[in-house]
């Protein structure tokens, strides 16, 4: 996994030592979460000036902490006021970065909280122009719908206000940057992220500053609208929205016969693509399929009914396009073999040392940690920051843990007391371990504990991996599937999707031009100008 690198010199806001453990905490936790995070285009962040980054907000607590720990440089997140009142939380998340905001609806005093609400913006814009990253989600919740919901207006207000304060003090524009969240499946453990950084949104010069209140409002107004439906947009494509889950999922599955197809034609070998990989190859389809549907409607709707009929089909069956794809024209028992080998390599592995070192040494802080959130739910805490203080608990509970286990394990094996040492006394060889400087031996311990858990996740994305490929296996020897059928439809229906796409530029392409801010890719979509022979 690679990080990108902070930047440096001046004009970039100093990372204290409690954001870059907060952000350590972060990566760490992601990269147990997730088997794969890919991050890309990062160079798309400018070098100079405020950065705004804006996303969609698919999945709780697990899109901010995945771009505070992929993002470069010290990120700031608009939180909850109430969230800064509460004893030594409140200066945690401060020197983390987080800036308070205090909505309307959230108080009774309506006059006064829109006051609070002003300046707090104008602080968050301070932060922006100064050269500060700032992280919103523009559409104001976390949802689990398949598309976007409407974009508020607070992020064009804030980028307004930052640009209007570093025009007058002579410092680098300030940028909207939208950042794609993706992820194969974000609930399930040892899944797949990508992070894309898309390019930087370019809008219209802010209103010039004028003597009369209403004329100046009336023109922010008009710019912030702009932009908010900009950024509604901009959402949309980086997100890769549509309106159903139904047509995502379409997509998605297009993307797998398209890849499978181009792999055949190359005559490569098939390797499942980065999960970066697949998000490009959504992003074609889906920008392909929309500019299909627009000029050629007869023909896609027909390829969208026979490919729905054939992945039901597959559905039916409990199989997935790759399995099709990736079943082997001979089935041989030293390939089954080596499957099975390798599922059990990992399964020894996992239920030995490893597991029994990630269960001593994490078990008691995650039951902890859970029990601190129950009681914590009992007393009235606010749904909206348990899964903040989920985490806020668990930086104290396990590194304490960890501390407290190490030191008991090391008077077990170095005190002649300890019956442990008493037993290693009897070999000559395990008594050397006794000799070791209690120093040693206890800093050794407090890193194998987080490292023991990290490898049994490891170990356990391996096991599962290994079980579907050996729950495929098993399918692709059951002949009432009908091997040949469906090999050969996939195989022309991949063919029909590829064929479709030769004839347009898509995003990806070297020719590929993104569209401008607040479009979507299928206007940038053109015909493929004929080659001479």
């Amino acid at each position: 996994m690679r990080w990108p690198k902070d930047p440096t010199g001046k004009g970039h806001p100093r990372m204290n030592r409690v954001y870059r453990f907060l952000r350590r905490v972060s990566r760490s936790l992601v990269s147990i979460w997730f088997r794969e995070i890919n991050i890309v285009d990062d160079e798309n962040i400018p070098h100079e000036g405020g950065v705004i980054f804006i996303s969609w907000h698919p999945s709780g607590l697990i899109d901010p902490m995945l771009m505070h720990a992929s993002l470069p440089g010290k990120l700031s997140m608009i939180a909850k006021h109430t969230l800064f009142k509460i004893p030594i939380l409140g200066k945690l998340i401060r020197s983390a970065g987080a800036v308070p905001i205090e909505r309307a609806q959230d108080s009774t005093d309506q006059t006064g909280s829109k006051t609070r609400n002003k300046q707090q913006l104008d602080n968050v814009a301070s932060v922006v122009a100064d050269g500060g990253r700032l992280i919103i989600f523009p559409e104001g919740t976390t949802h689990t719908d398949s598309s976007v919901k409407r974009a508020r207006s607070g992020a064009a207000r804030i980028l307004l206000a930052a640009r209007r304060k570093a025009l007058l003090e002579g410092k680098p524009e300030p940028h909207l940057v939208p950042i794609g969240l993706h992820y194969s499946e974000s609930q399930t453990f040892r899944e797949r992220a990508a992070v894309i950084v898309e390019r930087v949104m370019e809008f219209q010069d802010i209103p010039e500053s004028t003597s009369n209140e209403e004329e100046q409002d009336l023109l922010d107004r008009e710019w912030v609208s702009s932009v908010t439906d900009s950024i509604g947009t901009e959402l949309k494509r980086a997100s890769l929205s549509k309106t159903t889950w139904r047509e995502r999922t379409l997509i998605w599955k297009g993307r797998s016969l398209a890849y499978a197809e181009k792999i055949r034609q190359t005559g490569g070998k098939l390797v499942k693509p980065t999960y970066a990989e697949s998000v490009m190859g959504a992003r074609r389809i889906r920008a392909g399929w929309e500019y299909l549907a627009k000029n050629k409607p007869t023909l896609t709707a027909q390829l969208v009914e026979d490919c729905e009929n054939h992945f039901e089909e597959l559905e039916q069956r409990n199989l997935v396009p790759l399995d099709v794809d990736a079943r082997p024209e001979r089935l041989t028992r030293a390939a089954s073999a080596r499957l099975f080998i390798s599922w059990a390599w990992a399964a020894v592995w996992m239920l030995g040392l490893i597991t029994w070192s990630a269960v001593i040494g994490n078990l008691a802080p995650y039951r902890g940690n859970a029990l601190a959130i129950k009681i914590m739910k009992k007393k009235g805490a606010e749904q909206s920051i348990i899964g903040t203080l989920k985490v806020i608990t668990a930086v104290v509970f396990f590194p304490l843990w960890w501390i407290i286990i190490s030191g008991a394990v090391t008077w077990l094996l170095l005190v002649e007391a300890s019956p442990v040492n008493e037993i290693l006394q009897m070999h000559w060889l395990l008594a050397l371990l006794t000799n070791l400087p209690p120093l040693l031996v206890f800093s050794i311990l407090f890193l194998w504990w987080p490292t023991s858990a990290k490898l049994h996740m490891k170990l356990y994305a391996r096991l599962i991996i290994k079980s579907r490929q050996i729950r495929r296996w098993k399918a692709w020897k059951v002949e009432e599937y009908n091997w040949d059928e469906l090999v050969t439809n996939q195989r022309q229906l991949a063919g029909r999707l590829v064929g479709l796409g030769e004839g347009l530029i898509l995003p990806g392409d070297e020719d590929w031009v993104d569209p401008p801010a607040g479009k979507d890719d299928v206007v940038s979509v053109k015909k493929r100008k004929p080659t001479a022979l």
